[in-house]
């Protein structure tokens, strides 16, 4: 599976059934050679021009499952890395 193929599902919240959004990047460990964790960018608001919500950062280990049309997570976005 690729990046553009994580990109293209939505990522839903198992707790809530929240849609938080679609990854937009990943954090790779080049020590360790695994993925730490994936972005999802803040939100914007009237095309940008009021700015945007935070980005997520959730762990890699919070994805329970990849589906065909969306990837399952059960975090919450890591302490202290909502990022803009």
């Amino acid at each position: 599976m690729t990046l553009r193929d994580l990109s293209n599902k939505d990522v839903i919240q198992l707790k809530t059934g929240e849609n938080l959004g679609r990854i937009d990047d990943i954090v790779f460990d080049e020590r360790g050679a695994r993925l730490q964790s994936v972005i999802l960018r803040g939100r914007a608001h009237c095309f940008g021009l009021l700015g945007c919500d935070d980005d997520l950062v959730l762990p890699w280990e919070s994805i329970k499952t990849i589906g065909t049309d969306a990837i399952m997570v059960d975090a919450e976005p890591l302490p202290g890395t909502r990022r803009r």
